[in-house]
């Protein structure tokens, strides 16, 4: 296993539910032994207690606020997760670049009112991008439009439309799940697929999480059908979500490949469950492809990008996944600090091409769960418009921006 692609920070985040299970007296000790370290670091190089006291104070207000905006999210329904792992978080982080100002910034800027000012901006900073990550980007669904070239079992002047949605991670219905419907909707797509991760992973088996999914996928509506895959085996439990999905008439397919016509266009739809066995779920692509009519225009659903290699060594004309949720969290001119792939950065979010594959990973539309914050940092959730035509030249993605923030 490539430790890399798995990203041991990924999992030491998914450990981070634990603290959602303490009582806000328990959290208490934390802020304040935080601002009692810093005020005293402060008070001995600044030579002066008031100086102390001013940063204590400021960590403790700090410390205030982001537990306001953290119990804030749920309470208007904007997201579900617990308060104190991230709050947690934001107190280690809060602390820390205060502790580095104290060396840094006085080489720099001088001492200390220089260093007092830097780091209080820092510090609104830091609010500021965390109110911008929990209530305004995770609700700009983009629409990303891909048009691909095909010259295979497509009529000519024929364009069959296909939207792909993944990660949908459902707590509780929110702004962005009740807009979704009608934004697919005003695509009129001919085919629609589900790459996998329906329900959050702090609620796979929670009837309410339940509910508020199978009402988001019963508004859902593509003429040649809609068809599914499971996701994370943690996430997607098969006994809980199939009933549902086998009452709305959403086709699940579990390694099995069938013959779909939509748009003029002949399919070799193949959907595989994610074992994140590379080798054999290759193998099971491999037997799969192996029964495609002639011709057939071979359409692959798997849940993560790992299979690309395989896939474009066989020759798949296209291949849609999720899971990698682009990294939720980018940087300008690095992008995702974490992808969940066996292959790290190279299959992270957006188009890949290699051979006559075009590989699709949708950033999804949903957000982790467990203790990790309910944020998205430069990396917009988003529902995927793939057209494929009888055309020339190679694939090509426009995107569109949907708000669904409030008017």
């Amino acid at each position: 296993m490539n430790w890399l692609g798995e990203n041991p920070f990924h999992t030491f985040l998914l450990l981070t539910e634990k603290p959602g299970e303490w009582a806000p007296w328990q959290i208490a000790p934390f802020p304040l032994v935080a601002a009692a370290i810093a005020g005293l670091v402060w008070a001995t190089v600044g030579r002066d207690p008031a100086w102390g006291w001013a940063v204590a104070l400021g960590l403790l207000a700090f410390a205030l606020a982001d537990w306001g905006l953290l119990a804030f999210l749920p309470r208007r329904g904007i997201s579900f997760g617990a308060v104190q792992p991230p709050f947690l978080g934001l107190t280690l982080l809060r602390w820390t670049t205060t502790m580095v100002a104290v060396v840094a910034v006085p080489v720099a800027m001088g001492w200390p009112l220089p260093a007092l000012v830097a780091v209080t901006l820092v510090q609104l900073v830091v609010w500021v991008l965390a109110a911008y990550g929990t209530m305004i980007e995770p609700f700009r669904v983009q629409t990303t439009r891909l048009e691909i070239p095909t010259d295979k079992a497509c009529n000519p002047g024929s364009a069959l439309h296909i939207v792909q949605l993944s990660d949908l991670h459902v707590e509780r219905q929110t702004r962005r799940e009740r807009v979704l419907p009608g934004l697919v909707a005003s695509i009129v797509p001919d085919l629609m697929v589900l790459t996998g991760d329906f329900l959050s992973t702090s609620y796979p088996d929670d009837p309410q999480a339940l509910a508020d999914l199978r009402t988001m996928l019963a508004q859902l509506y593509a003429p040649s059908g809609i068809y599914a895959i499971w996701g994370t085996a943690d996430v997607d439990r098969p006994e809980v979500l199939r009933p549902v999905l086998d009452d709305l008439g959403i086709v699940v397919l579990e390694d099995e490949a069938l013959e779909v016509l939509a748009g003029g266009c002949r399919l070799w739809l193949v959907g595989l469950t994610c074992t994140r066995d590379l080798s054999v779920d290759g193998a099971k692509l491999n037997a799969l492809l192996a029964d495609a009519p002639p011709g057939a225009l071979t359409l692959l659903l798997y849940h993560t990008p790992d299979l690309m290699p395989q896939a474009a060594a066989q020759g798949v004309d296209l291949y849609l996944a999720g899971h990698t949720h682009g990294g939720q969290w980018r940087l300008p001119g690095f992008g995702a600090l974490l992808t969940s792939s066996y292959h790290w950065k190279r299959y992270e979010a957006g188009l890949y091409v290699e051979g006559d594959t075009h590989l699709y990973v949708s950033r999804g539309l949903g957000l982790e769960g467990f203790g990790t914050p309910r944020a998205r940092f430069f990396c917009p959730p988003e529902v995927v418009w793939i057209t494929l035509s009888r055309a020339d030249g190679a694939g090509q993605v426009d995107n569109l921006t949907y708000s669904a923030l409030p008017e």
